[in-house]
């Protein structure tokens, strides 16, 4: 995530558009506060959740609980797609496609935290946030920590001159 993608303006787009910057992407994605995550199935039925997510170790990392249907349907297939944006018809909605493995090492697991902690702050570090002591169960590891490997991604720009950007990361 941290490495420079190829940049592609994609056939959709209006005359005249632009290909969206990767650094505008990833600006995009460390400013969104939500998530949705799609993952399949053993069955092969897709399964779509929204979630917290954070650039760290140079990726999107994302926590679950290893009950819940998400990290069970990437036990089976750790293919997943991470959307988020404005869900309006000005501004930009991103997708990155990639592989979802669980992080082992205590280390990483503190430095994404500490990632996370600063994007979404009081959330996680006041007493009274929604999700606080979630980084402590993280750290231990009773609730898991997901790293996502980017294979490829899209922006899709709106209103007022449409875009479709395609990112793809070399060897991925």
């Amino acid at each position: 995530m941290d490495t420079e993608p190829d940049v592609e303006l994609g056939a959709f787009s209006d005359p005249g558009a632009r290909a969206t910057p990767w650094a505008s992407a990833r600006a995009i994605l460390d400013e969104a506060e939500i998530f949705w995550i799609s993952t399949v199935r053993p069955d092969g039925r897709p399964h779509v959740t929204p979630l917290l997510a954070a650039r760290a170790l140079g990726a999107l990392c994302f926590v679950t609980g290893g009950q819940e249907r998400k990290a069970l349907n990437l036990d089976s297939n750790s293919h997943c797609v991470l959307t988020t944006g404005t869900g309006t018809l000005n501004g930009v909605d991103l997708v990155v496609e990639g592989v979802a493995s669980a992080v082992g090492e205590r280390a990483e697991r503190e430095r994404a935290m500490a990632d996370f902690a600063r994007k979404y702050g009081a959330h996680l570090t006041d007493p009274e946030g929604t999700w606080y002591g979630m980084d402590e169960a993280v750290v231990k590891g009773d609730i898991r920590l997901y790293r996502i490997e980017p294979t490829r991604g899209f922006a899709f720009a709106k209103l007022p001159v449409f875009s479709q950007t395609r990112y793809t990361w070399q060897g991925r």
